[in-house]
């Protein structure tokens, strides 16, 4: 894994999620699988066959926050940022037809979940980064070059 850029909330909310999965989800899991377990035939046993797959479903999720966090670099908010797109910024852009449409760019591992959030490896992500506000954008698309204006430009403070 290379380094993995999060966001402050980003990384608290992994975070956030490692320790839930670790001091709740998985404790409950298997004292279900234990109790599953006790009684008997495991072959047929619906309640031990799901909630092993759980388990082995949650402990694959650890492994991976595990690991992400040993190359997880959170990047805190910087006044310097202020006036121009970078990392973790909110960017609203508008195109010549008049149609507005408004972003977070973050690292990939932030992206799930999130409609509004797109990764700092898209291709409008990279378009914006180091604009200003009333900025024009291009951004290379199968369907050709599209322009938009950069609008406005936000950070989580």
């Amino acid at each position: 894994m290379n380094r993995k850029l999060l966001t402050a909330e980003g990384y608290q909310r992994l975070q956030d999620e490692l320790n839930d999965l670790v001091r709740k989800e998985r404790p409950e899991i298997t004292k279900i699988v234990s109790w599953a377990a006790s009684l008997g035939d495991r072959s047929e046993n619906a309640d031990y066959i799901y909630n092993k797959r759980k388990l082995r479903e949650i402990d694959r999720r650890i492994r991976y926050l595990t690991k992400l966090f040993e190359v997880a670099h959170k990047v805190e908010y910087s006044p310097e940022q202020d006036g121009k797109a970078y990392f973790g910024a909110w960017v609203e852009l508008e195109n010549d037809e008049g149609e507005t449409t408004k972003f977070r760019i973050v690292g990939d591992e932030e992206i799930y979940g999130c409609k509004d959030y797109i990764s700092l490896q898209s291709p409008i992500a990279k378009a914006c980064l180091g604009k200003s506000v009333d900025d024009e954008i291009q951004v290379h698309t199968p369907t050709g070059k599209k322009n938009w204006y950069l609008i406005k430009i936000h950070y989580l403070t």
